[in-house]
């Protein structure tokens, strides 16, 4: 992932992870932070399962992503913002995302916030933007694939991780590199 590092350092933000309800879709968060091209998870709270999950991936199918787990999510925007970068929140109550894409893209550092449960209101106060991706209910896990989607101008879907697993394209079947193999395997 190193051409679209070079553009802008894009962290995701988890707020409300509550671990006995929520496991499944904040790995999918960290999983499509990860492969749209975010470096890292911050995830105020802990639960094992979703940081063996993220990191296991991020083994296998390289590169160098990272989950910070039980961050204080006011503490981490204040240091963002405090270091010169921008807050994004996704929220299906804020400005559409096509009116302030290409404002939000000139910066070269973003914390993307994507919530669990209610979002504390002091978050929309610290962001700098609110974006709705789309004015509908829908997971925040869509909204996030969306989001960074748009933010690289779908750079990120041919980009290549640093070692590990990689995927062959193929109208049929299925390839895959091993690295540690050096071949194919089908």
């Amino acid at each position: 992932m190193s051409d679209l590092r070079a553009i802008m350092r894009v962290a995701v933000l988890r707020i409300g992870h509550r671990p006995e309800r929520d496991k499944r879709i904040t790995t999918h968060v960290g999983l499509v932070a990860r492969a749209f091209g975010a470096e890292e998870m911050l995830m105020n709270g802990r639960d094992a399962h979703v940081e063996e999950s993220l990191a296991d991936v991020a083994k296998r199918w390289g590169g160098d992503f990272v989950l910070k787990a039980d961050v204080s999510w006011k503490g981490e925007a204040v240091r963002w913002k405090d270091a010169g970068g921008k807050v994004v929140h996704l929220t299906m109550y804020g400005s559409n995302l096509p009116d302030v894409i290409d404002e939000i893209r000139k910066n070269d550092k973003i914390l993307v916030v994507v919530g669990a449960e209610k979002v504390p209101a002091e978050m929309y106060d610290l962001a700098d933007w609110n974006v709705a991706v789309g004015n509908q209910p829908h997971s925040e896990v869509a909204a996030l694939a969306v989001f960074l989607d748009r933010l690289f101008e779908g750079r990120e879907l041919v980009e290549e991780f640093a070692g590990g697993l990689k995927i062959v394209p193929s109208p049929h079947g299925k390839q895959v590199l091993y690295p540690e193999y050096s071949g194919t395997k089908e």
